[in-house]
């Protein structure tokens, strides 16, 4: 369904669901999707939720969104995984978070593992 047919109520709880995730308000992100939105929710760019929280620093909502769902290895459309995100951002709580989830450090390109290589942070793959 295109946005343009999907109804206006529905475009604006998905772009605040985004605002939230961005902003890491894990409370009230938790409630939408409690209430239905979907934990793997997609922006036009391919970017799901944990993947936006995950980028801006966010642990506690990166953790709200693995506990209720979010696959911690979805890809956005560039290739670019939420783990390796955090690896290139410095991120280091939300990189735990997403290694005690499961992530997988070689999805993606480049992958995790090839970041945390680049900045000399390998040490974040091993626990």
């Amino acid at each position: 369904m295109s946005e343009s047919s999907t109804p206006p109520e529905l475009v604006e709880i998905a772009h605040a669901c985004f605002d939230f995730a961005r902003a890491g308000d894990a409370a009230r992100l938790g409630a939408y999707v409690d209430r239905g939105v979907p934990a793997d929710l997609t922006d036009g760019h391919g970017n799901t939720l944990l993947m936006l929280a995950a980028y801006h620093g966010h642990a506690d909502t990166v953790t709200a969104l693995l506990r209720r769902g979010a696959d911690p290895d979805r890809l956005n459309d560039r290739g670019q995984s939420p783990l390796a995100g955090a690896i290139f951002k410095g991120e280091d709580e939300v990189v735990a978070a997403l290694m005690a989830a499961g992530a997988d450090p070689d999805a993606g390109a480049p992958t995790a593992r090839a970041t945390a290589q680049m900045f000399g942070r390998t040490d974040l793959l091993h626990g």
